[in-house]
């Protein structure tokens, strides 16, 4: 197709547009032209990998989308959730992997064996599984410390303790001095579903409560302020625990548990904008009613951040039944990391496939996905 005719084209798809906008108000216009860019087909336009298509937010859904989903496209993947859940031998199972990067490995609160474990294992809560099994696979910089991984290893073995898991199997491998940052590690786990239940983004309706489990911000923040470049000194630790019992007492105590996450990358924000567009509804939050430590909140303010987006690493995102939010609180609350729960928003129909956040100033503004992440590797 030459230039001409696809400058022709174009404009004629403006003419159609403009005609068929005609009609609605200016908000309308901007919520159609939203919900038109989303529709389009996934496309990576850059040409090499940047840090934003790690990050969690829109250039990361875009690379899963264009190339990862198009390629292995199935079943089970294709509901983007954190673990696929499945069927073998007649056991529902729960399956899930992931990598950390983070930087400093040794943070206050934690550090990146710690974080590997917790992460998944939690990753496999998410679903309603049991966690049971992990694996290890450790990719070392010729140099590493020993000292530094026998402490990184003791923290994992920990850590898979307070899981309720087993490390069972694991891998090495080391590469050239500058070819990694001292030590990454990969993890996968295999947890079991022993309760009748389909949890799932795709499965939220209106009516429902949006629920958090306790202050937002704490990980992305300490992680920040740990890398010691900008002179800002607090004492916010990372939220770093594992939630499988946290997330167990919650199904027990109530049935119309929707959809759980765990708010790690892209935050808040991202977790509501993938529950958003997986179920075509509209999420309204309540700025105020959002849990957060005033160290976080100022530390946010200083630095241009907005809290919505700052990772957790032990924080819950749940929707549930409105009728039964305030026994879902309840239930949180009665387990220590659940204590800070708390209700901050509702799904509503229109506008379909919106966050809107109600801010402190009585506006409404639009809560979408980051491109990338202001906060890089901070799992």
């Amino acid at each position: 197709m030459s230039t001409e005719q696809r400058s022709a084209d174009w404009a004629e798809e403006a003419v159609l547009r403009h005609a068929g906008e005609a009609h609605l108000t200016r908000e309308e216009q901007v919520l159609e032209r939203i919900a038109r860019a989303r529709r389009r087909k996934a496309k990576v336009s850059e040409e090499r990998i940047t840090s934003a298509h790690g990050a969690g937010g829109k250039a990361t859904h875009t690379l899963i989308d264009a190339i990862f989903l198009e390629a292995f496209r199935n079943p089970l993947l294709e509901s983007l959730e954190d673990q696929a859940v499945f069927t073998a031998g007649g056991a529902r199972l729960a399956f899930t992997t992931d990598s950390y990067v983070v930087s400093p490995l040794f943070f206050p609160g934690g550090d990146i064996g710690e974080l590997a474990v917790n992460g998944t294992v939690n990753d496999l809560a998410v679903s309603g599984a049991r966690p049971l099994y992990l694996s290890a696979g450790f990719i070392l910089e010729e140099g590493f410390g020993v000292a530094d991984l026998e402490r990184i290893v003791a923290s994992m073995a920990a850590a898979a303790d307070a899981g309720g898991v087993q490390i069972v199997t694991g891998d090495t491998k080391v590469v050239q001095r500058g070819k990694a940052d001292g030590c990454y590690i990969n993890t996968a786990g295999v947890g079991l579903l022993e309760r009748p239940v389909s949890l799932g983004a795709a499965n939220v309706a209106p009516g429902d409560a949006v629920i958090v489990s306790g202050p937002i911000g704490d990980h992305g923040i300490t992680i920040l302020l740990a890398r010691g470049e900008l002179e800002i000194e607090s004492d916010i630790e990372s939220d770093t625990a594992p939630l499988h019992e946290l997330i167990a007492g919650l199904l027990d105590a109530v049935s119309g548990v929707r959809c759980l996450r765990d708010a790690t990358r892209g935050g808040v924000a991202t977790i509501l904008n993938e529950i958003a567009r997986a179920s075509e509804v509209a999420v309204v939050v309540d700025e105020a009613a959002v849990p957060m430590r005033p160290e976080v909140r100022g530390a946010c303010e200083i630095l241009g951040l907005d809290p919505l987006y700052v990772a957790c690493e032990g924080r819950l995102v749940a929707v549930v039944d409105g009728g039964q939010a305030d026994a879902a609180v309840a239930a949180l609350r009665a387990h220590p990391l659940g204590a800070g729960a708390s209700v901050i928003g509702r799904v509503k129909d229109d506008p379909p496939t919106l966050v809107l956040l109600k801010t402190e100033f009585g506006g409404t503004r639009i809560v979408d996905m980051l491109i990338g992440d202001p906060l890089p590797r901070i799992c």
